[in-house]
């Protein structure tokens, strides 16, 4: 019984020669309410992984009141040529409230080691250096 929380929708752009790797987030749909009010106030958080830890994250502004956030947002990371496929990306999509701490809603990963579409959106990146490639994911619960 999968819990239905949402999809993501990003793109993924890799630079070789300047080592950079651009998530673009463009926007969130169907997220499951977190808040009393039949809402959430959703965040995007983007984790470079290496082996198991967090090299770097990046998060996106906070939209209030909302179950389909529009971002638009770019979120940039220094990935080394000779690192990149050794690293993978997590994408949260989370809560934020004032008081208490931020749920996570759902999450993805996407990168070498990540299963089907995470893998094969990351593929797609790799064959295709300097163009952002779009695909919309469907959130999982944090395990």
């Amino acid at each position: 019984e999968k819990a239905d929380l949402g999809e993501v929708n990003f793109s993924l752009c890799y630079l070789p020669t300047a080592g950079r790797l651009t998530v673009t987030v463009i926007r969130a749909s169907n997220l499951k309410a977190m808040d009393l009010t039949g809402f959430s106030d959703p965040y995007v958080k983007a984790s470079l992984m290496a082996e198991g830890r967090r090299l770097k994250k990046r998060k996106t502004s906070i939209k209030k009141n909302t179950l389909n956030p529009s971002y638009n947002e770019a979120l940039v990371f220094d990935v080394p040529h000779e690192s990149v496929h050794h690293v993978s990306l997590t994408i949260a999509v989370v809560d934020y409230d004032c008081i208490g701490h931020n749920e996570v809603i759902g999450l993805c990963r996407v990168g070498s080691d990540a299963e089907g579409p995470g893998r094969e959106h990351w593929a797609q990146m790799l064959a295709n250096p300097r163009k952002p490639i779009e695909h919309w994911h469907t959130l999982v619960e944090v395990s």
